[in-house]
């Protein structure tokens, strides 16, 4: 009799723990406003890199996913206010934000670039820049960077909620160049009609403020979460899914 409620309960304590995996929700918070990694279409769901790779980490875990949609400068206040499970939206892993968050491994790696007209004599070097408008995008790294290396110096640095509100005002003429993310500035501008005269000038490179690829934060801790996350990564790149995702959204290797 024993042996029969011992085996009853196993089983029982088995479908529980299945159930509750099938129950469980990943939660990624996401400022869609940075594409080809996340944007809206027009139908207002998201589509781009980092949303597909989400949802391929979820389905690989199987567990459910759900987006909340933050500015990209809350997001980590956010994630400690456990408003999400995880920061999913082209964090570039720096060691400031190392003390705030703990990172999963790293998930691409691509460049800032300095973008500007066709025609400018704009580089990276400090003597071409003093007295000029840069527009960079709140809470991001090349915000730090441009403000750390560059505002001290006689560069105008202008702050924008977001990367794509800059190219408007790059375009009118109210800024000469902007601080952004290469393949944002490539595929979400230089490959549109309002980009045909622009370019890149410059590739900057400078680990500490600039970080070291970009990774999916999470809180400080969250062990479990870190896990389920690094486990599915690996699978993905296991398995082909990642390297099919990569070639749908850049034209360049983001991945080691």
């Amino acid at each position: 009799m024993k042996k029969s409620l011992s085996f009853a309960l196993l089983l029982s304590l088995g479908a529980f723990s299945q159930l509750s995996l099938a129950e469980q929700t990943l939660r990624f918070g996401v400022d869609p406003t940075f594409p080809p990694f996340e944007s809206k279409a027009s139908d207002g769901s998201l589509q781009g890199f980092d949303i597909e790779l989400g949802n391929a980490i979820c389905a690989q875990a199987k567990v459910t996913c759900q987006w909340v949609q933050i500015g990209f400068d809350s997001s980590i206040p956010a994630l400690q206010a456990k408003k999400f499970d995880a920061i999913l939206s082209a964090m570039s892993m720096t060691e400031k934000r190392r003390e705030q968050v703990d990172f999963s491994a790293m998930i691409y790696n691509t460049p800032s670039v300095l973008l500007t007209p066709k025609n400018s004599a704009l580089t990276d070097d400090i003597r071409t820049l003093r007295g000029k408008s840069v527009g960079v995008a709140q809470g991001t790294i090349q915000e730090t960077y441009a403000k750390a290396k560059w505002a001290a110096q006689g560069v105008n640095i202008v702050s924008y909620p977001n990367q794509m509100e800059i190219y408007p005002d790059l375009v009118a003429g109210r800024l000469d160049a902007s601080l952004a993310n290469a393949v944002s500035a490539a595929q979400g501008f230089l490959n549109t009609p309002e980009g045909k005269n622009y370019a890149i000038q410059a590739t900057l490179v400078d680990k500490e403020l600039l970080g070291n690829g970009v990774g999916i934060g999470l809180r400080k801790g969250d062990a479990a979460s870190l896990k389920l996350i690094n486990d599915a990564l690996a699978q993905l790149h296991a398995n082909g899914t990642y390297d099919r995702l990569a070639k749908k959204y850049f034209a360049f290797k983001v991945y080691p």
